[in-house]
């Protein structure tokens, strides 16, 4: 659906984006990460059209963006970062007047701004003046405007940025749900976001693309991945319990996450990712048998956080 090959885009002596390449596919949700500066808005401007690459090539939907702009563009909603709208309107004539610029059909405009508006959220501010309107609910309605078209294409920069965790889960929820059925980018800086909506997920650093993979591979390159939590109270000492598991036998390492006069929480590294399993059995059986009150055990999928400060550090 999207083909981006070798592209480059320069301002002057500014390389922001530096000879990237990758395909998003129908259905897929690819989350687009990156520093500030780091070229991720540049990227999805290009594929909007709104910008001509330097170098390379863009496909939308087998259309050439640099010299077709005008049959991409209304395959694509596009959600910029910076909430451009008319403020002195309120949603209902704004939705409305985005509607007519996308040549929706005056007998469908009803039913199509009824539907757009049920999904973002927005019937208790619809006659609300726009530049009255809080952050979140600034971000829904620049939402309800890439939609209300209903595209084949989202490009979405920043789009739970403002929004309380309600609404983020929401906007998650309604993402996941047309992405079963569009081609959607996301950028943003918020990683949970990655893991909770993405199917792939892209860091550019500096210009250039450096992982591209699905987010639980990337989570996968943590320190902590497949790693073991444990936290118990009624327990001997720390020292003790660390002797102890030390004896498992497909433990590597064991380190004291926090402890106190009640609790214990460790963390404990398999000797090979494969015996987590085999571990986790062990370190239970091991609590059981000494009569340790096991208050939580959990299997580390790893951090994003982590991963991404790594990559993008180097």
């Amino acid at each position: 659906m999207i083909k981006v090959e070798n592209v480059t885009k320069k301002f002057g002596p500014l390389t922001a984006v530096d000879n990237i390449s990758f395909e998003v596919k129908e259905g897929e949700i690819l989350g687009f990460l990156g520093p500030n500066g780091a070229g991720k808005s540049t990227t999805m401007r290009m594929i909007t059209g709104f910008f001509p690459p330097t170098e390379g090539k863009i496909t939308v939907d087998a259309f050439d963006v640099r010299n077709e702009p005008h049959k991409i563009k209304p395959l694509i909603g596009y959600l910029p970062e910076s909430s451009p709208v008319y403020k002195d309107m309120n949603p209902y004539s704004f939705l409305k007047f985005a509607a007519s610029t996308r040549g929706i059909h005056r007998k469908e405009l009803r039913k199509t701004l009824e539907k757009t508006i049920s999904l973002c959220g927005l019937e208790s501010v619809l006659f609300q003046s726009i530049d009255t309107l809080s952050k979140g609910y600034l971000q829904r309605v620049c939402l309800a405007q890439a939609i209300i078209h209903d595209p084949p294409i989202l490009i979405l920069d920043e789009p739970t940025d403002g929004l309380d965790p309600n609404q983020k889960h929401q906007t998650r929820e309604l993402i996941k749900k047309m992405g079963k059925s569009k081609t959607i980018i996301i950028s943003t800086h918020i990683l949970e976001e990655i893991d909770a909506c993405c199917t792939r997920a892209m860091i550019i650093s500096k210009g250039r693309l450096v992982a591209n993979s699905t987010p639980a591979e990337l989570m996968a390159r943590s320190n902590t991945a497949n790693t073991l939590v444990l936290e118990i109270s009624e327990f001997e000492s720390g020292n003790t319990i660390k002797e102890l598991l030390k004896i498992l036998p497909h433990l590597s390492k064991v380190s004291v996450l926090y402890e106190s006069k009640s609790k214990i929480k460790l963390r404990l590294y398999p000797d090979k990712a494969s015996n987590i399993t085999l571990l986790t059995a062990q370190a239970t059986k091991t609590a059981q048998d000494k009569n340790w009150k096991i208050n939580d055990i959990a299997i580390d999928k790893g951090s994003l956080g982590e991963v991404f400060r790594k990559i993008t550090s180097n």
